[in-house]
C-alpha cells in the first residue's frame, strides 16, 4: 500500500524528482520527498517499509501488536497524502479523524478465510485486465500528455491550497519513536512479544519521585529464568535521554529488591543511548542494545570475573619482564581505576602482538573477555596476527575475517574497512550479526595509523574495552592519540622504548650512514652538466609540447624523471658497504624504500642489468600493484629464499617482521616521525647466528640519500598528521558557511533583502535571494539522503532529522550553522549530482565557493583566488576549437580580463560557476610523462650519520610533574628529607628512590638515564624540584657571615642568595653575575664583596651541590 502510496506521488507531483534507484528505500529518502513530506512523515514510512521488509524476509513473524502499530503509521501517512492532495478542499479530512482498533476485522474461520482470498484474487485479476485495456486505450490517445499535465496542474494547486490550511492532526510522533526504540530492540533479538516487555509495573519508589510508590518500567529485557537483566527508560526525542537517569536508577532499585538481581540500566530518547552499569562503571552513550545472551554475561560477569592482578601471565607467550609489566599495568587500569581505554607504547620489534595475546588470554581465563576483535590496517598484518593467535592461543578458534565469518570464533583478526563493511550486516531475523556488545576487548595494532577520520567510528560502535599499541604516540591537531584513549597527553599506560629494548639486549639499534648523491640533494641543473649530458639533455623528450626545462628539482627527480647513474651508484654503494651473510658472500636481507611504483620498477631494472649473475631474483618488487604480493614476502621473511632486496613502496615500511633485514635504504623524503621510527623498526629484531655460529645480528645499516635522518634530529617542531578531509566534504563545509555569511550580513543590514529566503527565478537569473535558496535546498538534499541506519550516520541521527526538516534551512543560525559542521558534514550521503562532471568540476565548485565566501567576509585572500579563475579562463581560451568552451567564450573573455571583476557580485560568481564548472575536465594537462636519463651524478664521501631521538613516545616534562606531585607528598621520606635539608645524598637512596619511580609508573628507566644525563644527575633534578628549605640554607651560610659586620646592600645579596637557593635548591656560580643579583652588584658579587669573601662564598655553593651528588663512599 506504502509503495503504491508513494509512486502515485511521484506520478501525480511535478516538484518530485525520481531517485537514481525506484525501489520503495530509494523513493521515501529523495530529497524533494522529505521536502513536502517533512523528516516525522517520512520516520513514519521509514518503520513500514522496515517492518514490510521484516514480514517478508525474516523468519520469525512480526507480532499482532507490531502490525497493528505499523498500520496506525501507515494511516497517518494516508491522512496526510489526502489532506495534502485532496483536489476538493470540502472533502479534505477532519483533523479528529483518528486510528480506530475497533474497526480492524477480526478473524474468521479459515475456509471462509481462503474462499475470500479467492474471490479477492479473481477481482485483482479482473482488474489488472481493466487496468491494462484502460492504459492501452490511453495510449493511444493523443491528448494524453496534455491530459497528464492538466491533472499534475491541479494536484498542484490543491497542494498549494491545503498547504494553506493548518495541519492539526495529531499524528502521534511519540508511538513512531518507540517504535523505532522498538526495531532498534529487535536489531538485538529482543521480540517484545510478551505484556511483561513493556510498561511493567513496579512498587517501593521513594514518595518523593511516585507520591503512591509505584511506577510502570518503559522497557524490561527478561532472561530465560524471569530475572530482569536490564531496564529501559525510554524519554521523549525532545528532552535530553540523560534525563532518564533517576528514574531508570529508581526502577533498577524497585527490581532488584523484588527479583534479587540488579539489571542493567539504559536509557534512549531514541536518538542517543546510555548504558549504565552502576555497579561497575559510569553511564556511557551507546550506539544500540545488547542481546540477551550479552546482558546475561554483563550481569554473571560482577560475580564471576576473577582478579587481574592475582591471576599469572602466560610467560610461554610473553614472558619478558617489560610485557609482563605492561599487562599489569593495562589490567589495573581497567580493575582499580575502572578505565576502558589503554595504551601501550613499544619499541617496534618489541613484541607488542605477543604481549596483548599474553593480555587476552588473561583476560579469558579471568572472565573479562569472551570475544576479542584485533584490528590492522593492512592484509598482510591480518594474516601474520591471525597466526601468532593461532599459535599462542589456538583454543580461542582464532579466524581471519578476510577469509572467513565464523561468529563461534573468540578471537576475530580484521582490517578496518572489512570491520566497517561488517557492522551493518543483519542475519535472517534481521538481527546485527556485530552489536555494539559484541566484543568485550578491541586491540588498535600501530594506533597512531587508525584511528584518525573514518575510522573512529568502530571504537564509537562498538562498546568494549579498548587497548592501542603504537611505537610513536603523538600529540597532533586531529589525531590525538592520547585523547583518544581518555588519557593524559603524553602519558600513556606503559612505555618500552626502544633505547631501553636495546640496552637490555632485545633489539639492536641502528647505525646510520649519509649517502651524498649531489641530485638526489640539489635537483639536476642544465647548467652544471658536462658537455656530453648536455648533449644528452637537449635530445631528451620531456613531454609533447617539447619544452626543454632549465633544472629538474628534487622533488620532480624520482617522480617522473629517473636517472640511471644515480640509481646505479645507490646500488653500487649498498653493495659494496651493505651488511653481508653467509662469510661475507651474500648481501643480507635488505628493503630499499622507493618514491613510488615507477621509481621501484626503475631500481630493480637498473639492479638486474647491473648484476645479471643473479639472474632476476635477488631483488623484487613488493608494493601493492604487485600480484602475488604476500608470497613473495613470504619469500622474502624466509632466510634461505630470495629475494635478498626487497624494493618497497609504503607495503614493508610497517607491521612486517624480518628479523634477517640488516639494511634498509632510505630511497625517498620522510617527513612524518611515525612513519620514520615505523620503517626503522624494520631492522631492529633480533637474529641469532645471522653472521655465523655465535656471531649474532648486533645492529643494522641505515644508508640515508634524503637527508631524512639530519631533518629528524633537528627536533622541529611540526604538525604532524592532520587528515584532509575529503573533497565533497569541503565543498559541503563551504557551502554551510556561506550559507551562514549570507544570513549573517542579512542580520546586519535588515534592508538586506537579498538573502530571505525565496524560491529562485523562473527566468534562470541568479539573484542573491535565489543563491541562497540553492545553497539551503542543496544542503538539505544531501542531509535527507543520508541513511540514519549506517552506523555512520546513527550517533548523528538526531542532527540528521533535524536538520531533514527544510524549515531548519530557513534561518541559518551560528548556533545551526555549528551543528551542519560537527555532526553532519563528511557523513556518507546517497545523494548525486544529476549534471555530476566529475571531479576537476567539483573543484571548481569549491574554488567558486571560496571566492564568494572571501567576498561575504571581506578576506583579502579574494585576489589570489581570482588569479586562480582567471588563468583557468585563459586556459579555456586557447582551446575555442572545442565547441562546448567556443559557446562560453564571451563569459570566460569578461573572466579572463579585470574589469569583469570590479564590483563583482555572489550571483555574478554563481552564474560563472555555473556555466564554466563543465568545461575545466576539458583543459588538456600537459602530457608530461616518464622520463629516463643517465647524466653522471656525484656520490661524496659516505659519512656515519647520528641517530637521536630513539627515546620515543614519552613526554619528559609529564615525568617532571610527575615526580614533583610525588616528593610533594612525601616530606616525610628520608631521602627527600636529605635532598630538602641540605644533607649528603647516597648512591643507596637515590636507587631506592629510582626503584620507587619506576614501579609506581611515574616513568620508565629511561626518563630517569635521560634526565641524569641532562641534569648532572638524578639527586640534583631532584634537588631542582624541591628547592632547600631556607631553614637549611641560610644555615650553610651562617660559616660565611659569621663575625662579619656586612653592610645592608651585602645583607640583602645574601638574603637574596638563600632565597634563590630556596626556590631551585642550587645554583651555578655564573648566575651571581645576572638578575636578580646585578640590582644589587652590578658586575657580579666582587663589586660589594671582598675577594675572599667571594671565595668562601662560592665554597658554600659548591657544598650545597654536592650534597645532592651520590657520594659512594657514604653509601
Amino acid at each position: 500500500m506504502l509503495e503504491l502510496a508513494v509512486t502515485w506521488m511521484f506520478e501525480a507531483d511535478d516538484t518530485l524528482k525520481l531517485p537514481y534507484q525506484d525501489d520503495l528505500a530509494a523513493l521515501i529518502a529523495e530529497p524533494t520527498l522529505v521536502k513536502v513530506a517533512g523528516p516525522a512523515i517520512r520516520a513514519k514510512m521509514d518503520v513500514i517499509r522496515r517492518q514490510g521488509n521484516a514480514a517478508v524476509h525474516r523468519k520469525t513473524p512480526i507480532a499482532p501488536k507490531d502490525a497493528v502499530r505499523t498500520v496506525a503509521e501507515l494511516f497517518h501517512v494516508l491522512y496526510w497524502m489526502a489532506r495534502t492532495y485532496t483536489r476538493d478542499q470540502s472533502q479534505l479530512p477532519l483533523s479528529t479523524l483518528a486510528f480506530d482498533t475497533a474497526l480492524i476485522p477480526r478473524p474468521i474461520p479459515a475456509e471462509v478465510r481462503i474462499a475470500k482470498q479467492a474471490e479477492l484474487k479473481a477481482q485483482a485479476e479482473k482488474y489488472a485486465e481493466q487496468d491494462a485495456a484502460l492504459a492501452a486505450e490511453r495510449k493511444k490517445n493523443e491528448d494524453l500528455d496534455a491530459e497528464i499535465a492538466q491533472l499534475r496542474a491541479q494536484v498542484k494547486a490543491a497542494k498549494a491550497a491545503n498547504e494553506a490550511q493548518p495541519d492539526t492532526h495529531d499524528y502521534n510522533e511519540a508511538e513512531t519513536r518507540s517504535l523505532i526504540i522498538d526495531l532498534l530492540l529487535k536489531e538485538a533479538g529482543w521480540a517484545l512479544d510478551q505484556p511483561r516487555d513493556r510498561e511493567y509495573p513496579v512498587t517501593g519508589l521513594p514518595t518523593s519521585a511516585a507520591p503512591s510508590g509505584k511506577g510502570k518500567v518503559d522497557y524490561v529485557l527478561w532472561d530465560d529464568d524471569g530475572k530482569p537483566l536490564a531496564v529501559v527508560e525510554a524519554k521523549r526525542t525532545t528532552r535530553d535521554p540523560k534525563q532518564g537517569k533517576y528514574q531508570a536508577t529508581l526502577y533498577a532499585d524497585a527490581l532488584e529488591a523484588q527479583f534479587k538481581q540488579r539489571p542493567v540500566i539504559f536509557y534512549t530518547n531514541g536518538y542517543r543511548t546510555y548504558l549504565f552499569d552502576d555497579l561497575n562503571y559510569p553511564p556511557r552513550e551507546v550506539q544500540g542494545f545488547y542481546t540477551k545472551d550479552e546482558l546475561r554475561l554483563l550481569v554473571q560477569r560482577r560475580a564471576s570475573r576473577r582478579n587481574l592482578a592475582k591471576l599469572p601471565i602466560n610467560e610461554q607467550i610473553a614472558g619478558r619482564h617489560y610485557q609482563s609489566r605492561a599487562i599489569r599495568r593495562i589490567a589495573d587500569s581497567f580493575e582499580k581505576d575502572s578505565l576502558r581505554h589503554a595504551l601501550l607504547v613499544m619499541a617496534t620489534g618489541s613484541g607488542k602482538t605477543r604481549t596483548v595475546i599474553a593480555l587476552s588470554d588473561l583476560m579469558m581465563r579471568a572472565n573479562w573477555a569472551k570475544r576479542i576483535l584485533f584490528l590492522a590496517d593492512r592484509k598482510a598484518l591480518v594474516k601474520q596476527a591471525t597466526n601468532e593467535f593461532k599459535k599462542h592461543l589456538p583454543g580461542a578458534n582464532p579466524v581471519n575475517l578476510l577469509e572467513e565469518k565464523d561468529p563461534h570464533s573468540r578471537v576475530f583478526v580484521s582490517t578496518y574497512p572489512t570491520m566497517m563493511n561488517l557492522i551493518d550486516q543483519t542475519d535472517a531475523d534481521g538481527r546485527r550479526i556485530f552489536g555494539p556488545g559484541f566484543f568485550d576487548l578491541i586491540v588498535i595494532d600501530e594506533a597512531h595509523r587508525s584511528i584518525y577520520q573514518r575510522y573512529g567510528a568502530i571504537f564509537d560502535y562498538f562498546d568494549s574495552l579498548l587497548v592501542g599499541l603504537t611505537a610513536t604516540p603523538k600529540d597532533e591537531v586531529d589525531r590525538n592519540t592520547y585523547r583518544r584513549f581518555e588519557l593524559e597527553d603524553g602519558v600513556p599506560t606503559d612505555v618500552y622504548s626502544l633505547d631501553e629494548a636495546v640496552a637490555e639486549g632485545y633489539l639492536v639499534a641502528p647505525r646510520a650512514v649519509d649517502v651524498p648523491l649531489k641530485f638526489q640533494r640539489g635537483g639536476i641543473k642544465y647548467d652544471d652538466l658536462s658537455d656530453e649530458d648536455k648533449e644528452k639533455w637537449d635530445e631528451t623528450e620531456w613531454n609533447e609540447d617539447g619544452d626543454v626545462p632549465d633544472e629538474i628539482t628534487t622533488e620532480e627527480l624520482n617522480k617522473y624523471l629517473f636517472n640511471a647513474d644515480t640509481v646505479d651508484k645507490v646500488l653500487k654503494t649498498l653493495m659494496t658497504h651493505g651488511l653481508k651473510v653467509e662469510g661475507g658472500d651474500k648481501l643480507g636481507k635488505t628493503i630499499i624504500f622507493a618514491a613510488n611504483n615507477h621509481h621501484a620498477e626503475f631500481i630493480a631494472e637498473r639492479f638486474d642489468k647491473n648484476y645479471q649473475h643473479l639472474k632476476g631474483a635477488f631483488a623484487q618488487v613488493i608494493t601493492y600493484r604487485k600480484e602475488y604480493a604476500q608470497s613473495l614476502i613470504d619469500k622474502f621473511s624466509d632466510a634461505a629464499e630470495l629475494p635478498q632486496i626487497a624494493i618497497s613502496v609504503d607495503m614493508l615500511d610497517t607491521g612486517i617482521d624480518v628479523p634477517e633485514v640488516v639494511n634498509l635504504v632510505f630511497f625517498k623524503l620522510v617527513r612524518s616521525k611515525t612513519k620514520f621510527w615505523q620503517m626503522i623498526g624494520r631492522g631492529t629484531r633480533l637474529a641469532p647466528d645471522l653472521f655465523g655460529p655465535n656471531r649474532s645480528k648486533d645492529g643494522f645499516l641505515v644508508f640515508d640519500l634524503c637527508q631524512n635522518i639530519e631533518f629528524f634530529n633537528q627536533n622541529l617542531m611540526r604538525a604532524e598528521g592532520k587528515v584532509n578531509p575529503s573533497l565533497s566534504q569541503r565543498i559541503f563545509e563551504r557551502r554551510a558557511d556561506l550559507l551562514l555569511a549570507l544570513d549573517d550580513n542579512s542580520a546586519r543590514d535588515r534592508h538586506a533583502a537579498a538573502v530571505i529566503a525565496t524560491r529562485p527565478e523562473s527566468d534562470g537569473t541568479v539573484s542573491d535571494s535565489g543563491l541562497r535558496w540553492d545553497l539551503a535546498t542543496r544542503l538539505h538534499d544531501e542531509v535527507t539522503a543520508m541513511n540514519p541506519e549506517n552506523f555512520l550516520v546513527r550517533p548523528h541521527r538526531e542532527q540528521v532529522e533535524n536538520f531533514a526538516d527544510f524549515d531548519a534551512w530557513l534561518e541559518f543560525t551560528p548556533d545551526a550553522h555549528g551543528e551542519v559542521i560537527d555532526h553532519l558534514a563528511g557523513l556518507p550521503t546517497a545523494f548525486r549530482d544529476k549534471d555530476d562532471a566529475g571531479e576537476e568540476a567539483k573543484r571548481f565548485d569549491l574554488l567558486a565557493l571560496r571566492l564568494q565566501l572571501a567576498i561575504a567576509n571581506g578576506d583579502p585572500g579574494f585576489t589570489r583566488l581570482r588569479d586562480q579563475v582567471q588563468e583557468i579562463a585563459s586556459t579555456l581560451l586557447d582551446q575555442l576549437t572545442i565547441p562546448a568552451i567556443k559557446t562560453q567564450q564571451v563569459l570566460l573573455d569578461e573572466v579572463a580580463g579585470d574589469e569583469w571583476w570590479q564590483d563583482v557580485t555572489l550571483p555574478l560568481l554563481e552564474t560563472m560557476r555555473r556555466r564554466l564548472r563543465g568545461l575545466v575536465r576539458l583543459i588538456e594537462k600537459t602530457k608530461r610523462g616518464i622520463v629516463y636519463t643517465d647524466f653522471e651524478d656525484e656520490l661524496g664521501e659516505l659519512t656515519a650519520a647520528t641517530l637521536t631521538g630513539m627515546e620515543i613516545g614519552t613526554d619528559l616534562t609529564r615525568f617532571e610533574q610527575k615526580i614533583r606531585i610525588y616528593l610533594n607528598t612525601h616530606q616525610d621520606q628520608l631521602a627527600v628529607q636529605k635532598i630538602r635539608r641540605n644533607k649528603q645524598i647516597t648512591a643507596l637512596d637515590l636507587s631506592e628512590l629510582e626503584k620507587i619511580f619506576v614501579e609506581a609508573g611515574l616513568g620508565t628507566s629511561m626518563d630517569i638515564d635521560y634526565i641524569k644525563d641532562a641534569k648532572g644527575g638524578l639527586g640534583l633534578f631532584l634537588r631542582s624540584l624541591t628547592g632547600l628549605e631556607r631553614e637549611a640554607a641560610a644555615l650553610a651560610f651562617d660559616t660565611f657571615q659569621q663575625g662579619k659586620a656586612f653592610t645592608a646592600n651585602q645583607l640583602r645579596f645574601v638574603n637574596e642568595l638563600i632565597d634563590y637557593l630556596a626556590r631551585n635548591g642550587t645554583i651555578d656560580v655564573d648566575a651571581l653575575y645576572e638578575s636578580p643579583f646585578t640590582a644589587l652588584a652590578p658586575t657580579g658579587p666582587e663589586a660589594i664583596f671582598r675577594e675572599a669573601e667571594v671565595d668562601v662564598m662560592v665554597s658554600v655553593i659548591h657544598s650545597i651541590r654536592s650534597t645532592a651528588v651520590a657520594d659512594e663512599a657514604v653509601a
